[in-house]
């Protein structure tokens, strides 16, 4: 999920009423930031809170497949609660395809598979003639969709008496690939889409390293089949349906037990493209494709106020640390980031760092309150004024004006980096880095 919601103000269309009411009662992080553009890499670097630098797992891993010596020296985030004293729950996507029976979970849910059932004569039907290249509505009853049902898992948790402390993870796995949801949100959409507003010669100042990660070939067809209307027009959809179920898990919280001592924090792996730059995905390194939803709401703030937010460049792996600290605990020393705690007390202080995402070794982007940053492993560099060019259009890192401002920005890429851990790693995921140069 992208920054398409209300709360976050990307798609004037967007219709997000439960994500947007959170956002208000919570901390909305306006411009936060993933790990890395890939929901392999960002989730191992959140759930370990382990920058991919540090762990050398920069691509995509089945977490199974991964040697167990390499993942010894981290304890998930699931662990670290359960180590002391919580209950942990989860259901839908949390790791990347590594979520039962691995020690992590008191509990784990099993959906129920069933398929789905399609009118391929709508207009806003639309496929590459595959499963996961497949836009449009279904027409099953929404308990038949998969975060339906892993949604209603949740609600049940929430519904029970606990004697211990839990913690519950919900993996809402849209707006994922294939962009499917049940037809009345399609409906909420009308014809044509707004388009993302783009400029014709947007990357002709990105160097070659930047140009290399983009999916012109999904956007070729996309246009030669004039369907990208139907595909914005799903992903939108999707949204809107992670959004219903975010609202069911909402209320199931507010009518339990629970309801004035749990922190809430929603969160997305990394952002997507719609045409921005020619682009169609994630696996690059501009706002588009780094930015995410990040709400954080403790329910224990009882006086805290509506409508607060920060603005300032925040990273996603700053979770692990803070709800450590929300929580009375103390987190693993390897543990990267920092709390936020402090912050979710006082929105006006400015955080210490800027968010620092990471694409293949040597390939990374900084994003302060006004700025974004990226050096890539061959040295080549874009930077962009956020005040001014909020699109990203314009490339300054040749004008020596900003030569400070670069300077400033990139004393936050890191210097040391691990090598590539090769065991596991998926060969299509493998972006241009210094791992595999042009």
């Amino acid at each position: 999920m992208n920054d398409w919601t209300g709360f976050l103000g990307g798609h004037p269309q967007a219709v997000t009423p439960n994500m947007d009411a959170l956002a208000n009662r919570g901390v909305n992080f306006t411009n936060a930031h993933c790990p890395a553009p890939g929901c392999s890499p960002s989730r191992n670097a959140v759930l370990f809170g382990v920058e991919p630098n540090k762990s050398g797992l920069y691509v995509f891993y089945d977490l199974d497949s991964i040697p167990e010596e390499t993942l010894k020296p981290y304890t998930a985030l699931t662990e670290f609660f359960m180590a002391n004293g919580y209950e942990t729950f989860g259901s839908g996507k949390i790791h990347h395809k590594r979520d039962t029976d691995n020690g992590e979970w008191s509990e784990f849910f099993k959906r129920d598979n069933q398929a789905l059932k399609f009118d391929k004569n709508e207009d806003e039907y639309y496929t590459q003639g595959n499963w996961k290249m497949t836009f449009g509505p279904t027409l099953s009853p929404y308990e038949k969709n998969t975060d339906y049902q892993n949604t209603t898992y949740g609600v049940e948790v929430l519904d029970r008496a606990h004697e211990k402390p839990f913690f519950l993870a919900v993996g809402i796995i849209k707006p994922h690939l294939p962009f499917v949801a049940p037809k009345p949100f399609f409906d909420l959409y009308q014809n044509p889409v707004e388009p993302p507003v783009m400029f014709e010669n947007d990357i002709d100042d990105i160097p070659e390293v930047g140009r290399c990660m983009i999916k012109q070939g999904d956007n070729a067809r996309f246009i030669k089949d004039h369907a990208w209307d139907r595909v914005r027009r799903a992903y939108l959809a999707c949204i809107s349906w992670a959004d219903y179920n975010v609202g069911r898990l909402i209320e199931a919280l507010e009518a339990s037990e629970y309801a004035d001592n749990t922190i809430v924090v929603l969160w997305s792996d990394h952002g997507y493209a719609l045409q921005e730059k020619g682009h169609f995905r994630k696996f690059a390194l501009w706002e588009e494709t780094t930015r995410v939803p990040f709400i954080i709401w403790d329910t224990r703030e009882h006086q805290a106020g509506e409508g607060r937010e920060i603005a300032d460049g925040v990273s996603l792996i700053n979770i692990y640390r803070t709800l450590a600290e929300l929580s009375g605990l103390t987190p693993p020393k390897y543990v990267d980031g920092y709390s936020l705690a402090p912050y979710l007390e006082d929105t006006r202080r400015r955080l210490p760092t800027p968010a620092v995402t990471n694409w293949g070794r040597g390939n990374y982007s900084v994003r302060d309150a006004d700025w974004r940053y990226i050096r890539y492993y061959d040295g080549s560099e874009e930077l962009y004024s956020h005040l001014k060019d909020a699109n990203e259009w314009s490339n300054l890192a040749d004008q020596r004006e900003y030569a400070e401002v670069k300077r400033r920005l990139s004393a936050f890429i890191p210097t040391d980096e691990a090598p590539l851990i090769k065991e596991g790693a998926a060969a299509w995921s493998m972006p241009i880095s210094a791992d595999k140069a042009l």
